[in-house]
């Protein structure tokens, strides 16, 4: 059992950055593959960036591909999502998730444990 509880989220404006954090609660966190999805208002949820827990394989959404670089540290439990050059088309909530999998994949509902999500809005 894993819980998931985000933070970072905000409000700033176009080209700015933000870094998203995730501290996961539970045993064996360092054994699983972790993503961040997020939900624009009136929009389904979508992929954005995950991370295998063997290799270190990345995978990212291409609308946020060379800006956005997700990363786990074991020793704190936590998965980032740094997020550069922001666009008023990333708002939308954020959201981390948990596969009990080393292979990470960009399928939601491949994920079986989620965060509350954190708030992230970027003013133009």
């Amino acid at each position: 059992q894993v819980q998931l509880v985000e933070s970072g989220g905000g409000l700033v404006q176009a080209g700015d950055s933000l870094r998203l954090s995730c501290a996961a609660s539970g045993r064996f966190f360092s054994a699983y593959s972790l993503g961040w999805f997020r939900q624009a208002p009136g929009k389904e949820r979508e992929s954005v960036a995950a991370l295998s827990s063997i290799g270190g394989v990345t995978y990212y959404a291409d609308s946020v591909k060379g800006r956005f670089t997700i990363s786990r540290d074991n020793a704190k439990n936590t998965v980032y999502l740094q997020m550069n050059k922001l666009k008023p088309e990333d708002t939308a909530v954020y959201y981390c998730a948990a596969r009990r999998n080393p292979i990470a994949t960009m399928r939601d509902y491949d994920y079986g444990y989620w965060g509350q999500g954190t708030q992230v809005t970027v003013s133009s």
